[in-house]
């Protein structure tokens, strides 16, 4: 329904495959560091969240 919104968090892109989102946002260390579609969380879901971690210069492992 237009004007309606919901915020889902969750680590499962597998759970994508029911819900279509039109924003996929990524969070480290408690910011938005990575904003994009639904193509963001297949990427996540192919490379991991160790990726996030080098690029934005954090120390310690996602996974």
């Amino acid at each position: 329904q237009h004007g309606m919104g919901m915020l889902l968090i969750t680590h499962y892109q597998r759970l994508l495959d029911y819900i279509k989102p039109d924003y996929v946002h990524v969070m480290l260390d408690g910011r938005i560091v990575e904003s994009g579609g639904p193509e963001l969380a297949l990427e996540l879901e192919e490379k991991g969240y160790d990726w996030v971690r080098t690029k934005y210069g954090t120390a310690e492992s996602v996974n």
